[in-house]
């Protein structure tokens, strides 16, 4: 017995006010303003991108806020302080490495 294939798309009805379809439409990209499915589809991809990058800085900020990896960053840091000290300026090329 075969199991049932998943389509690709979720079809769902959903009621928009009038004026919030007109207001995107007037300011969605010409390619989007006649297909508001396309629209919405975009607009959802585009939250969802968002939300995602909002919820990584904020993991990031209190990463950097714990006091474990403060510490942590500061042993590597002194532990790369001498290579860092190479005089080589950061934006000067190495010949060597360019082999």
């Amino acid at each position: 017995m075969k199991g049932k294939v998943l389509a690709k798309t979720v079809r769902r009805s959903v009621a928009l006010p009038r004026q919030l379809v007109k207001e995107v439409s007037e300011v969605a990209p010409p390619e989007l303003r006649q297909n508001l499915n396309r629209l919405v589809t975009v607009a959802l991809q585009e939250f969802a991108a968002k939300r995602k990058a909002r919820d990584f800085e904020e993991a990031m900020a209190q990463m950097a806020a714990d006091p474990a990896i403060q510490a942590e960053c500061a042993v590597i840091s002194k532990e790369f302080a001498t290579t860092e000290a190479d005089g080589l300026r950061d934006d000067e090329p190495r010949p060597d490495l360019l082999r």
